[in-house]
């Protein structure tokens, strides 16, 4: 099998696995509880939160641990509107994020907040003076991706705080779940960030969220004593001390990981270059890891169906979009239906090889034909 759907899933690192049975066995107890297997549970917490605080760049108190990076998107939207009612019920977004995070705001929508979705530039970045004369004193929400998921394009962040700054009162939050352990991310310059580790190689099933020391954030699961009065429920020791195998890897490795896929993805487009039936749709500015293919006059399922064949996996959009519809992120950039619908994503990895890609573009060859 010919894996190049690293987008969705990484395989866990075996040194995070490790990491992860390591926990489990050795302290059986709830970080929670009194007695001594608590307390040590209860270290040991301590300790994987001082580490990944360190290695992110921020306090140990602003580390909320949750379920993944779904649940740290709705964490991050809902609590911090329900923080600024008194601010006014304006959000501003984009149509590239993640259904986590787009399904969210459709429900505020429903509720009665108001919804401005920037315009993409041919770039696949946002309108900078759009989002300028769209902010105004009741917008309580910016809420944008750093790295889009199907596109891969880099938002600017640091330009757009700079510009949500002069409204105080709005919460800035970003969705970094396809940036971390790929791309440096800035966590000053967000209210709140989101991530999950089985996007670098860790584990499904455990994420963060970055909330910066004094900006509200109302929980929205209530009941039972946790490590953080933002979110309740018991700490899962182990998936925490796994995260942060995952991520001191990560970090560690960056610069090498990327230079491996940018390598895969020059290659890639030097190899379609010039097929005119091939339509790029991510920016040479995207991060190397995503590559969002068009074919003319075949759907994208279509030629996802067509690469299983030959034991090919990859994706049409992210794993948690609709199925039948077409891509927003292409859509927003390409402005064409039919292109959307026809788009498909490449998702590649450090731990991809040539060989790999030389039979992902055998198995192309006959539907560009």
């Amino acid at each position: 099998m010919i894996y190049l759907d690293y987008s969705a899933n990484t395989p866990a690192d075996p040194r995070v696995a490790e990491a992860f049975l390591r926990a489990s066995l050795d302290y059986p107890g709830n970080p929670n509880s009194r007695h001594p297997a608590g307390q040590a549970a209860a270290k040991a917490l301590a300790d994987a939160r001082a580490h990944i605080a360190a290695l992110l760049r921020i306090l140990p108190e602003e580390l909320i641990f949750t379920s993944g990076a779904t649940e740290a998107n709705n964490l991050a939207l809902l609590g911090s509107t329900a923080a600024r009612r008194h601010v006014g019920r304006h959000i501003i977004s984009t149509a590239l994020e993640h259904p986590s995070v787009s399904a969210t705001l459709s429900y505020l929508q429903e509720v009665g907040y108001e919804i401005d979705l920037l315009p993409i530039l041919p770039s696949g970045c946002i309108d900078l003076n759009a989002l300028s004369s769209l902010l105004r004193k009741d917008t309580c929400l910016v809420s944008l991706s750093a790295v889009d998921s199907e596109l891969g394009t880099l938002q600017p962040l640091a330009e757009a705080a700079a510009l949500i700054r002069h409204f105080p009162d709005c919460h800035f939050h970003v969705d970094a779940t396809q940036a971390m352990g790929k791309v440096p991310v800035d966590f000053s310059v967000a209210d709140s960030v989101s991530f999950a580790p089985h996007k670098f190689y860790g584990l499904v099933g455990s994420g963060v969220l970055y909330k910066k020391k004094g900006i509200p954030l109302y929980p929205q699961l209530h009941g039972g004593e946790s490590d953080s009065p933002y979110r309740s429920g018991t700490p899962a020791l182990a998936e925490i001390r796994a995260l942060e195998t995952a991520l001191e890897l990560a970090l560690a490795e960056e610069a090498a990981r990327y230079d491996l896929v940018a390598a895969h993805n020059v290659y890639l487009r030097a190899a379609l270059k010039g097929k005119a039936k091939v339509t790029v749709n991510s920016p040479t500015t995207a991060v190397p890891h995503i590559l969002n293919l068009s074919i003319a006059g075949l759907r994208g399922a279509a030629v996802q169906a067509a690469l299983a064949l030959s034991d090919i996996c990859i994706s049409v959009k992210s794993a948690c979009s609709t199925d039948a519809l077409p891509s927003r992120a292409v859509f927003a950039v390409s402005r064409s239906r039919k292109n959307a619908l026809a788009s498909f994503r490449l998702s590649l990895s450090h731990l991809t090889t040539r060989e790999e890609l030389d039979a992902l573009l055998g198995a192309l060859a006959p539907l560009l034909h």
